[in-house]
């Protein structure tokens, strides 16, 4: 979104931490400042210092000795006393502006840092998905907090993916999302996260919004067909309105607008070959909810708070009857500079539209 929509923004400052101590001329100095989340894992950092001012009375580079901002180091945002990014320096970038003082850049990336950088190929047999995820966690020195359900499968395939791609990849089958709290590695159903609600009004909390109604990614059902080994015999399984019922809030979702308005816009998922019920079933839901929810998107620009973070809820007022209501927040990216101040942009979605 672009910077210069923003006003009136809130003048708060962040606060720095680095090797677990706080570093408060590193937030005096502090002249950019981007952090991005969302629900598939992997919260990255960058900011900006200046890098020019006295050393042993001598006016000179501040943080090129490594002394302070080194690679590996934890590096820790906090606003209000509460983090909103807590990772490891990955890359330093020196700038060098004319007519400017000297800058110097920290890119940091939460603990998923270790599982991209792992490439393997091997197999799990007889196993589930929680049974993957607890499984890269130990391999990793992690804490698994892991509450997912899906099917038991006879073999799950890594072929030359990194831990974070597989682990990904089986988040997004059984509709679970993945991220980082420290060393905890979390997998939770979307239904399991359970972020906070947190209410933004229109003029007030919420800077500006936009939003859209969508109903070109719809479809009425959603049907997966595949072959059930040991019985030798095809399985099919249908998914309908149905599965999102419980997220619509009393909302008209947009697969009932869809039927009304258009008649029936059923998908038959090819890509997929479920060797039992439970996969097929899996499958069908898993893909349908996904479509659904994101019937209504839209991205705003509210004031940085600690709990608006990739998969809180966000109840939001002053958008007339059609937009009103609450959102799941699947994006959002903390800004900060010395012009505009503390920002946070977030991208959201919900299954259904306001009743007029």
């Amino acid at each position: 979104m672009a910077d210069d929509l923003i006003t009136g923004v809130a003048d708060a400052r962040p606060t720095i931490y680095v090797g677990g101590a706080e570093q408060p001329p590193l937030g005096a100095g502090l002249n950019r400042l981007s952090i991005v989340e969302n629900t598939s894992g992997l919260y990255r950092c960058e900011a900006r210092f200046s890098n020019w001012g006295l050393v042993n009375n001598t006016t000179d580079f501040l943080y090129f000795d490594r002394r302070t901002l080194d690679f590996g180091k934890a590096f820790q945002v906090k606003i209000r006393d509460k983090s909103i990014f807590d990772g490891r320096i990955m890359g330093l970038e020196a700038a060098f502006p004319e007519g400017q003082a000297p800058e110097i850049s920290v890119l940091a990336e939460d603990r998923f840092q270790d599982l991209r950088m792992t490439r393997r190929t091997r197999t799990f047999a007889d196993t589930t998905d929680a049974d993957v995820f607890n499984q890269i966690a130990g391999d990793h020195g992690l804490s698994p907090s892991v509450s997912v359900t899906g099917p038991t499968y006879k073999v799950l395939a890594q072929v030359n993916q990194s831990d974070l791609a597989f682990a990904r990849e089986r988040a997004r089958a059984i509709d679970a999302e993945l991220w980082m709290e420290g060393s905890t590695l979390n997998a939770k159903t979307h239904a399991n996260r359970g972020g906070a609600t947190l209410e933004l009004a229109r003029g007030a909390q919420l800077r500006e919004f936009t939003v859209l109604a969508d109903l070109a990614m719809q479809r009425t059902s959603v049907t997966v067909n595949g072959w059930d080994v040991p019985s030798k015999s095809a399985l099919t399984y249908e998914a309908t309105e149905s599965v999102i019922t419980s997220e619509l809030n009393g909302d008209t979702s947009g697969v009932s607008i869809l039927q009304s308005a258009l008649g029936a816009r059923k998908e038959a998922l090819a890509h997929t070959v479920p060797l039992n019920s439970q996969e097929a079933q899996s499958e069908a839901e898993t893909f349908f909810r996904m479509s659904a929810r994101r019937f209504i998107v839209g991205y705003g620009v509210a004031e940085t708070k600690p709990d608006l973070r990739a998969g809180a809820f966000v109840d939001l007022k002053e958008l007339g009857a059609l937009f009103s209501g609450k959102y799941y927040v699947t994006e959002v990216k903390h800004l900060f500079d010395n012009s505009k101040g503390l920002r946070t942009e977030f991208r959201a979605e919900r299954p259904g539209i306001g009743r007029v």
